[in-house]
């Protein structure tokens, strides 16, 4: 069974920064796997992914040391199967709202009797070759739970006791939208929320994980205790690069 690294880097408390793939290619997955960035996450929920090229960019990045996560654009029970059948061993799920929802989620990427995971001999136990995965997949299984509504932030203590939920993230431009600050992620009321949040989170003995749109923002979230943080999209990235590379040409 191939042990999840990234879980144990959680676990470790040692900061983590990372990146969006959102292009949707797996050359473009393999391109941030190559870099220098600690972990990169696979997006389905804001990027046009579907099984199929999710699939290819965990093939194309298998190879590299970069941590790999994908997000499921929900925490549907037959699509986080379908994410671990193809081999995605770490899943952010995003909009998770309270205790119930979480302990379900949990209860989706588990194999009975802990759970009601379906079984079948996929990618991720080596189509059958992989003679202990189904003894120890739970295991290396990591969760993470997405907080980005009032409903979220209210019960982040209650969903961060949950019981296979390995780590929360916290998104600022969905909480600045719930808090009536849609576009406005730098809103002190919005910076107050988030901060207070992944305070929490730590106080819970969970690792927090949030997305830092600029380098001051990803500074005062590690100052509050974030361990894990996006610094960057890849699309983003490659328009500002462009428009960077166009302006040395016209005047």
């Amino acid at each position: 069974m191939k042990p999840n690294k990234f879980k144990q880097e959680l676990l470790s408390g040692r900061p983590m920064f990372g990146a969006f793939v959102s292009l949707g290619e797996s050359i473009c997955a393999e391109i941030a796997a190559n870099s220098d960035l600690d972990w990169i996450i696979i997006d389905t929920e804001h990027a046009p992914n579907d099984i199929r090229s999710t699939l290819s960019q965990l093939q194309a990045t298998d190879a590299y040391d970069t941590h790999v996560v994908v997000r499921p654009f929900e925490g549907n029970k037959a699509l986080l199967k379908r994410m671990l059948d193809i081999g995605a061993q770490n899943l952010m799920v995003p909009m998770v709202d309270d205790a119930a929802e979480a302990t379900a989620i949990v209860s989706y990427c588990r194999y009975p009797p802990g759970g009601v995971r379906g079984v079948a001999s996929s990618r991720a136990a080596r189509w059958g070759t992989t003679t202990d995965y189904f003894a120890e997949a739970d295991d290396h299984v990591c969760l993470i739970a997405q907080i980005e509504s009032t409903e979220g932030l209210a019960n982040v203590e209650a969903i961060a006791a949950v019981d296979g939920i390995d780590a929360l993230f916290v998104g600022p431009s969905d909480t600045a939208a719930a808090l009536g600050h849609l576009g406005n992620p730098g809103h002190p009321e919005v910076q107050e929320a988030v901060i207070g949040a992944l305070r929490a989170i730590r106080a819970s003995g969970k690792p927090a994980g949030v997305y830092g749109a600029t380098p001051d923002a990803a500074q005062r979230y590690a100052d509050a205790g974030a361990t894990f943080v996006i610094v960057g999209v890849d699309t983003m990235v490659l328009a500002k690069s462009l428009n960077n590379l166009a302006a040395q040409f016209k005047s």
